[in-house]
């Protein structure tokens, strides 16, 4: 009998682990968010690091604005904005919207001055420009 009640504690323990609330943090700043893997619409083409088309990352500030920079072919290009955390059907959500129009904007809508990212985790989060053609885009949170 001792064996069962340890083995009924154990399931307990690990079920109150599982089922609590998955609520994570947002609200430290500055946020670094660094591209780490992209891939398209044919299976098995996801590619990291050096490999990627290009390098770009993410910059959070405290006062709701951020920084886009993206390097491609040797060439920097930065493009800025506001941001918001949103929840959307019990998902977060970051959304950007950008000051001017940019070529590094992803986006399904060339006018479409914003972007928008699933946040999955405090240190994942995955673009939605995949939704409408756009490769999928993958990052993770660097600490600063």
């Amino acid at each position: 009998m001792t064996n069962m009640k340890k083995l009924l504690l154990l399931f307990f323990g690990f079920w109150i682990l599982t089922s609590c609330d998955k609520e994570f943090y947002l609200d430290n700043f500055p946020q670094k968010w660094q591209l780490i893997s992209m891939y398209g619409q044919i299976p098995n083409s996801t590619v990291s690091g050096a490999d990627m088309e290009w390098q770009e990352s993410y910059l959070l500030n405290s006062d709701g604005t951020f920084t886009k920079s993206r390097t491609r072919n040797g060439v920097l290009t930065e493009a800025s904005g506001t941001f918001l955390f949103k929840d959307i059907n019990d998902e977060k959500y970051l959304v950007l919207y950008f000051d001017n129009n940019s070529s590094i904007i992803g986006s399904c809508t060339y006018y479409n001055l914003q972007e928008s990212f699933w946040v999955r985790s405090e240190k994942r989060m995955t673009g939605t420009w995949s939704n409408c053609d756009g490769p999928g885009l993958e990052y993770t949170r660097i600490k600063l």
